[in-house]
């Protein structure tokens, strides 16, 4: 079986494999021909149960299995960035993460399943949402912070070169496609949705479509990000805060009810 394969089209998850793999097989008692005496049925589950005792004792867990999954998917976004998602196995992802295949799949029973949470991981480096409980900034400062116009160099070269990665796999792998639907901008344009409706009902924003302004405010900010054509510079952190603060300004300027 080749792990880093996409999910194949007949249906046969990599959950459903592992389970089928990791049965308990010595629950299944097997009728042998002959006698069979008690003493030896004895002597017989008295050492699986030991073996079992031995094989659950282990190393004790260091690590919670959510500390586990967060350390891991920050592991192989390495990866994926250095070879791409068709050239990732789950194999390659267990090495770089120095844990066993077994922890791995337990985790993220497919490489479709450790993608998908990486782009939930990626879309919150993309809109801070939702905000604090009781958050009370100038609409101007809010929507600075929800697109982290703040972000720092480094940050910012590891998110827009995930945005690199998912443009060059997508038309090549459909599943990329699926989980940006499913975890990328339709959720995050949601949660912008959400926020925006929530300003209007507090009467600081006028009564456009909420779902239409969340598609203008991430065009706007996030049309930077990227070369959009041949020959075109991209702009300096600097230089892309600037712009993303004037087009938010435009933005409120339309938007916004005088009483901001």
């Amino acid at each position: 079986m080749t792990t880093g394969r996409a999910r194949p089209a007949c249906g046969l998850s990599f959950r459903k494999l592992m389970s089928f793999l990791s049965l308990d097989f010595s629950a299944c008692q097997i009728q042998e021909c002959g006698a069979m005496t008690d003493a030896t049925m004895t002597s017989d589950k008295n050492g699986e149960t030991a073996e079992r005792q031995a094989r659950t004792r282990g190393r004790p867990k260091t690590r919670s299995d959510e500390a586990e999954r967060h350390r891991i998917v920050r592991s192989a976004r390495e990866l994926f960035l250095d070879v791409g998602y068709g050239g990732t196995t789950m194999d390659a992802v267990a090495a770089r993460c120095g844990v066993s295949k077994r922890t791995l799949y337990l985790l993220f029973p497919a490489k479709t399943d450790l993608f998908r949470a990486m782009m939930a991981d990626h879309r919150r480096s993309m809109l801070a949402l939702p905000r604090p409980e009781g958050e009370d900034l100038p609409l101007l400062e809010a929507l600075a912070a929800i697109f982290r116009l703040d972000i720092d160099e480094i940050d910012n070269r590891e998110r827009l070169a995930f945005v690199r990665l998912v443009l060059a796999d997508s038309d090549r792998f459909s599943e990329i496609g699926e989980l940006i639907v499913q975890e990328g901008a339709e959720p995050a344009r949601r949660l912008l949705e959400d926020w925006l409706s929530a300003q209007q009902a507090r009467g600081a924003l006028r009564a456009f479509p909420a779902d239409a302004l969340a598609r203008m405010l991430m065009d706007m900010i996030f049309s930077v990000l990227i070369k959009r054509f041949p020959g075109d510079r991209l702009l300096t952190v600097e230089d892309r805060a600037r712009h993303a603060r004037l087009c938010l300004e435009v933005f409120l300027e339309g938007a916004a009810t005088k009483a901001r």
